[in-house]
């Protein structure tokens, strides 16, 4: 028996051989019409010094037939960039500092431009996020607002974008107070420990509805999900007729995302691991709940922190990333915005972050924080399952990965 043979005999060697050969005979078809791979940059955050192993923001260049990744260089030596966003345009990069001592007390936003060529990345500004630890970063449909949700000081703020990329100060500010939730989650699952955040308000994620006339966040401390009015010419906020819902107490809400026609909302609660389903009222920005959903397998019992939650860009598939249990779920979307149930795929790494799926849909990488790799999965696009593209990307505690669109 040839070395090729033995190899084939396992069926995970004959499943990496037979993927590899397909991506070759695709190229190779491609290449006899006339068509080149378009490469396309890929950019991953990370958290660094004390906190972590990273040193940055690395450029990876991503093949387009295997999803795999391949690092080019160190594209930005900063500090705790744990929220990647490219503008619309990809002309543009904005990162955040995970920190609480920019200009005293806050943490910050960094403007990048980027080469297209190349993908490097050259510094623009820096500005303060008006509140300390900012996690997350949103554009409004315009491009011309950058929305930041400042974990440490629970609170929001608008920053404006210029022609050049360049950001300026905050125009808009709004910092939560009033009483947090239970450290025990209402929707926990049987015998999890599983708490955080409500020692004080945190904004966790901040979004712009589809039709831009609203901006939603969670602020995980107080349970809640609050809801503003958006004036796209001004960049300013505004609370709307009912200004905020609440999740069940102690469950935590953490991210967001809309289905793709604007009609439903999913929040995924990181103590209780729950996704909750709410109709939204496009014209005055209404919550109404309609259900909650274990964010785990079925049977799951223990702690577990329940991280991101993205949907499909056609909207009929879900997913949730489970820190712990290390798994991201894949739910079916009903024709009324529920949610069943479908399959689980393992991380393959400790403390899955933030997963992100790519620009044409077809492959989704999770971000394992505590075991400093990247880990890719190819998605079937009639089933939305999971299948690992047989890859494990090293990189220092990486928190947030990011396309070129």
């Amino acid at each position: 028996m040839s070395d090729t043979t033995k190899a084939l005999s396992s069926p995970v060697s004959r499943r990496v051989f037979l993927q590899g050969a397909l991506a070759t005979a695709i190229a190779t078809k491609a290449s006899a019409m006339g068509f080149t791979p378009q490469h396309r940059f890929a950019y991953i955050g990370t958290y660094t010094g004390s906190d972590g192993n990273g040193q940055g923001i690395y450029l990876y260049e991503a093949n387009p037939f295997t999803g795999e990744l391949t690092l080019v260089k160190l594209a930005a030596a900063i500090t705790d960039p744990s929220f990647i966003l490219v503008s619309p345009s990809g002309r543009f990069l904005y990162a955040n500092n995970e920190v609480s001592n920019f200009e005293g007390t806050s943490g910050s936003v960094n403007a990048f431009s980027i080469d297209p060529q190349t993908g490097e990345l050259t510094l623009i500004d820096t500005v303060s996020s008006a509140g300390s630890g900012p996690v997350y970063l949103s554009f409004d449909a315009t491009g011309r607002f950058i929305f930041v949700a400042n974990y440490g000081g629970g609170s929001v703020s608008v920053l404006p974008v210029e022609q050049d990329g360049a950001l300026g100060n905050p125009i808009d500010v709004h910092t939560d107070a009033g009483d947090v939730g239970p450290t025990k989650a209402t929707d926990a699952p049987a015998g999890s420990f599983a708490f955080s955040g409500h020692d004080a308000p945190h904004a966790h994620c901040i979004v712009p509805s589809p039709n831009n006339e609203f901006v939603l966040y969670t602020d995980l401390g107080q349970d809640r999900i609050y809801v503003y009015n958006f004036d796209a010419a001004t960049g300013a906020l505004s609370a709307a007729a009912t200004p905020y819902v609440s999740v069940p107490p102690g469950d935590g809400p953490r991210h967001l995302c809309f289905h793709p026609s604007g009609r439903w909302l999913y929040s995924i609660q990181e103590e209780a691991s729950t996704v909750m389903v709410f109709r939204f009222d496009q014209s005055t920005g209404e919550l109404d709940s309609t259900q909650i959903i274990s964010a785990l397998p079925p049977g799951f019992k223990g702690s577990s922190f329940a991280a991101e939650v993205r949907i499909s860009s056609d909207g009929r598939f879900l997913y949730a990333s489970n820190r712990l249990e290390d798994s991201i779920c894949v739910f079916a979307v009903g024709d009324e915005g529920e949610l069943k149930f479908l399959s689980t795929a393992a991380t393959r790494g400790d403390y899955t972050r933030e997963f992100t799926i790519d620009p044409t849909g077809r492959f989704l990488y999770s971000c394992n924080q505590r075991s400093d790799n990247v880990t890719g999965y190819r998605i079937n696009s009639d089933t939305g399952g999971l299948q690992f593209i047989e890859q494990y990307i090293a990189v220092g505690t990486p928190a947030c990965l990011a396309f070129l669109p």
